[in-house]
């Protein structure tokens, strides 16, 4: 999966090595790749990380999913199983190349992300009717990862969408991180927290994910579609309140939220749900393979190197600022005579309160550059690793200490262009922005740092 040429890092001292190393974290999380480690058949006998299947008895085999990275795993689930699926309906957010000739029998829906849209209601509505009169002894294959809250959306009856709309666009704008919002999601849509495990039931479900969350919980990844959810409508009200989104709310969330707290709304799926019983969810690759991979990588190129954290969270301006904070401490306690290469992986927030363009990863990479001022032959770069950062068409960008001087050169200030959240159009003047397009996988944000 190589996304990025030496040409999207020449203001750094040595590009071909930062390439290097920005791929070797995306081929770690290739979606293709992480099913076929995962998955495999031997004659009727389908081995699924540690448990074994007979394929003998099967009726029907169906392949669902949703995701920014389920063009690719859906193909990984093709290969494995060929003619024996029956048929199946993948949501995704953007087409993949030939997606009419790996996949016999399977349709690719289109939704929208990171706000749903009357797409992902029909596509989701699509998937779902294919799913009815399953049997004990028919299979399905469900593909999962990150996006897939977005694009796989069916509101509660009651709730329009446009109220869904209202709310993630709240929630995204708040600063809430993503477990909270996808705690409220899961009490709002039929098909999250476990909902689409109940859609499939009595079938055997087998659900291979691939994360985009801190720590992989799986009842977070999109939503949980096929997990117990341990969240409560107790919960989704207290996030709101912390929020002060209460008095905000669509009058039909509102209730909906309301008559679930009194227990005339159905709970979603909990431990020990008779649905769950036939269910099987495997993780296949998350940030931290990815992060282990560019560390390997960068060894072997003769960087020292290591991971700094999987679990970078908080305001994303502040992430970047202690960043490059950590970058100093490391070249002032002393280093060897290689380069140095510091890995972040995790996700962090933004709080919206101007009107400007950009994405966490560019805001961490504006909240870096005035830290890193100055500083001789050393980068950061920051990485959204799907290749979207927020509503950009970027991934997210490259600094390093001669960035604040080519902006002033310019007379941009990073400041005025963090009140405004603007950090798309400061690294469109200054230069920086890093724009491999999507790369059809998803395992959260990374960052980099160098020394050279």
């Amino acid at each position: 999966m190589t996304a990025f040429e030496d040409r999207h890092f020449a203001e750094v001292s040595n590009p071909a090595a930062v390439a290097n190393i920005l791929n070797a974290a995306l081929e770690a999380a290739n979606p293709y790749t992480a099913v076929k480690h995962s998955f495999r058949r031997v004659g009727d006998q389908l081995i699924v990380a540690e448990e074994s299947y007979s394929l003998n008895s099967s009726r029907k085999i169906l392949l669902i999913g949703a995701g920014k990275a389920s063009a690719g795993m859906a193909r990984g689930v093709c290969d494995v199983l060929g003619d024996s699926l029956t048929a199946g309906k993948v949501i995704l957010k953007h087409f993949p190349e030939s997606s009419t000739s790996f996949c016999h029998g399977v349709t690719f829906l289109q939704g929208s992300h990171p706000v749903p849209s009357a797409k992902s209601v029909q596509a989701t509505e699509q998937m779902l009717a294919g799913l009815q009169g399953l049997e004990e002894d028919d299979w399905v294959f469900c593909v999962i990862s990150g996006g897939g809250s977005a694009l796989m959306t069916k509101p509660q009856t009651g709730i329009a969408l446009e109220a869904i709309q209202m709310l993630t666009q709240q929630l995204l704008a708040c600063g809430a991180g993503i477990s909270e919002i996808n705690t409220i999601r899961k009490h709002l849509d039929r098909v999250k927290g476990g909902g689409l495990a109940r859609a499939v039931y009595p079938a055997h479900l087998i659900t291979l994910i691939l994360s985009d969350v801190i720590g992989s919980p799986l009842d977070v990844i999109a939503s949980g579609p096929t997990v117990a959810d341990p969240t409560t409508f107790q919960d989704a009200w207290n996030i709101l309140r912390k929020y002060s989104l209460t008095s905000q709310l669509p009058g039909e969330i509102s209730s909906y939220l309301q008559a679930g707290l009194a227990g005339n709304e159905p709970e979603t799926v909990k431990p020990g749900d008779g649905c769950l019983e036939r269910v099987q969810n495997v993780l296949i690759a998350s940030n931290l393979q990815s992060a282990e991979a560019a560390v390997a990588c960068a060894t072997g190129l003769g960087f020292d190197s290591r991971i700094l954290t999987t679990s970078m969270a908080g305001e994303a301006r502040q992430a970047g600022a202690q960043l490059a904070d950590e970058l100093k401490r490391a070249l002032e306690n002393g280093r060897c005579d290689k380069p140095l290469c510091l890995v972040a992986g995790g996700e962090t927030t933004v709080i919206l309160k101007g009107k400007g363009l950009g994405g966490r990863n560019l805001e961490v990479a504006l909240g870096a550059v005035r830290a890193l001022a100055g500083m001789e032959r050393v980068a950061l770069v920051t990485l959204a690793t799907d290749g979207e950062d927020g509503p950009t068409d970027a991934a997210g960008a490259v600094i390093t200490g001669e960035t604040l001087k080519k902006a002033q050169a310019l007379e941009k200030e990073p400041e005025l262009y963090l009140a405004n959240n603007d950090s798309y159009h400061f690294f469109e003047a200054v230069g920086g922005l890093l724009k491999p397009g999507a790369t059809g996988t998803n395992v959260n944000d990374l960052t980099f740092l160098f020394a050279f």
